[in-house]
This record gives C-alpha cells, sequence and structure tokens, in this order.
C-alpha cells in the first residue's frame, strides 16, 4: 500500500520544477496520485477496509485542493500536469 522510497524519489526527480525541489504542487500531486492508485488496488481485494477508504478519501480531497490551487496560479502547468498524470477533470 505505501510507495517505496526509490518510486518517490524517482517521482519527484520526474515533476520538480527545479533542482532538489520537493513541495510544488506538481510533485506533490504526482506522490499523491501514486499513493491513491495503490491504494484503489488495495480496494479490489480488501473491499470491507473503511479505515483505509477513509485515509484514500482525505488523499483524494488533498489531492483535489493541490490542482485547484495550481488551476488558479497557472493553467498552463494544470493542464499539462493532468494530461502527465492521467487524471480525469
Amino acid at each position: 500500500m505505501s510507495i517505496t522510497a526509490e518510486r518517490k524519489a524517482e517521482l519527484i526527480k520526474q515533476y520538480a520544477t527545479v533542482s532538489g525541489d520537493t513541495g510544488s504542487p506538481e510533485v506533490q500531486v504526482a506522490i499523491l496520485t501514486e499513493r491513491i492508485n495503490n491504494l484503489t488496488e488495495h480496494f479490489k481485494g480488501h473491499k470491507k477496509d473503511n479505515h483505509s477508504r477513509r485515509g484514500l478519501l482525505k488523499m483524494v480531497s488533498s489531492r483535489r485542493s493541490l490542482l485547484d490551487y495550481l488551476k488558479k496560479k497557472d493553467e498552463g502547468r494544470y493542464t499539462k500536469l493532468i494530461q502527465s498524470l492521467g487524471i480525469r477533470r
């Protein structure tokens, strides 16, 4: 269910705007998307895991807030990010 350190470093390297960037909305959304995808796979086998489902809903809400912020600040970066991650919106 958790994201590995190697995968996290790979996502940071791929979506960072500058070297050493870990806090930009792009990086945060990419990491949240990876965690959401992992949890979605988890729920295919564990349908009644409601405690993890609550965490999933919090992550989705957090990602939505970050995407709304990014869309408000720079719509070009927003569209590029959702296309690269394959997020519907």
